[in-house]
């Protein structure tokens, strides 16, 4: 399963970028409204961060098809052909994502929260269907088992569309939709950090170095090799 960082943290993307195996970066006008400041300043910041290979979902705040239209036309034009546009799952954004699909616009489909909207989404040409797990589960909705439908009705129909999981509270939904089937997922900062921490491995590093040490004081593994 590929990884996305879910974020507009420049320094998190900097880091994450550097240290991690990341495919893009996801934002939402949420996410950007946290970071405050000149927005299209901060977007650029991010598109030169991570390079122009990687993928950047962007999504848009306007609500009528027409300007829409006009401002997925200026994201893709401002922030290179790997932008992806994201359209909340409406009929309007249906009617969008299947004009721009057909134009040859990446559209993620976003704010999914069943296997039905998925299901149109697919069908109206999204490159990807984006639902959301947490979401689904404070609502007593099976997060999980709804990325699990939509990858059922995908395989079953030949769709092309990709599953781009987000919203996740734990590092063990993010296992869970691995597992499921899903194609990507897009993950927070924090949730990132989790996915590679462990108790055990801490202490295992701790006691390897400690052992090292006993028996070879501080030169290292290089410096023995290099005859330092």
């Amino acid at each position: 399963m590929r990884i996305l960082l879910d974020t507009a943290n420049i320094n998190d993307i900097r880091y994450f970028n550097e240290y991690y195996p990341i495919e893009g970066v996801t934002t939402n006008p949420t996410i950007l409204s946290k970071e405050k400041g000149n927005v299209i300043e901060n977007l650029s910041e991010i598109r030169r961060i991570i390079g122009p290979e990687k993928e950047l979902h962007v999504q848009v705040t306007e609500t009528s098809f027409d300007r829409i239209i006009r401002e997925a036309e200026a994201l893709v034009s401002t922030f290179g052909k790997n932008t992806f546009v994201k359209i909340p799952v409406t009929d309007v954004g249906l009617k969008v994502t299947k004009h721009l699909s057909e134009r040859g616009f990446g559209v993620t489909v976003t704010a999914v929260l069943t296997a039905a909207q998925g299901m149109l989404a697919s069908n109206a040409g999204a490159s990807y269907v984006a639902p959301y797990i947490s979401r689904s589960e404070n609502l007593c909705a099976d997060g999980i088992g709804t990325v699990a439908d939509i990858a059922e009705i995908f395989k079953a129909s030949g769709s092309a569309t990709q599953i781009l999981a987000a919203s996740f509270k734990t590092a063990k939904e993010v296992l869970d939709v691995a597992v499921a089937g899903c194609h990507a997922a897009t993950i927070g900062s924090s949730i990132m950090k989790m996915l590679i921490s462990h108790t055990t491995t801490d202490t295992s590093i701790q006691g390897f170095e400690r052992d090292w040490r006993s028996a070879y004081g501080s030169s290292t593994l290089l410096e023995l090799l290099e005859g330092k």
